[in-house]
């Protein structure tokens, strides 16, 4: 599975940004799907994920309330809208995919068997 994240951007605080993250090579239906970031000098934290069906959807503490993890698995991509930026939301953001039994404590480690290359939200005050 090759992955593809997109529409990062720089935003001014208050605004809005939506990544994807396009799949190829295999289908997402299956697939439980995250977002993480890494923000200038510290570690990749996880954001959000979304389970294979997308009936579950589950958000760290920091991005809840403005950021909705969706998926489009006709369409391979998986979505982040990101509300009511601010400074710390400035990271490089990735997705991640993992094909097995969706595990949420897991899944908030990172341990995703595939990542796409990032994409770079800048988020100025």
């Amino acid at each position: 599975v090759q992955l593809q994240a997109s529409g990062g951007g720089s935003v001014q605080a208050g605004g809005s940004l939506r990544l994807s993250c396009v799949a190829s090579g295999r289908t997402l239906s299956r697939y439980g799907m995250g977002w993480f970031r890494r923000a200038p000098g510290k570690e990749r934290e996880f954001v959000a994920a979304i389970t294979w069906s997308g009936g579950n959807t589950y958000y760290a503490d920091s991005v809840k309330g403005r950021f909705t993890i969706s998926r489009d698995n006709a369409k391979n991509t998986v979505y982040l809208q990101m509300n009511s930026l601010n400074s710390e939301d400035t990271a490089v953001y990735y997705c991640a995919a993992d094909p097995g039994a969706f595990n949420l404590r897991v899944v908030k480690t990172g341990r995703m068997d595939y990542w796409g290359k990032g994409t770079l939200v800048t988020v100025s005050s």
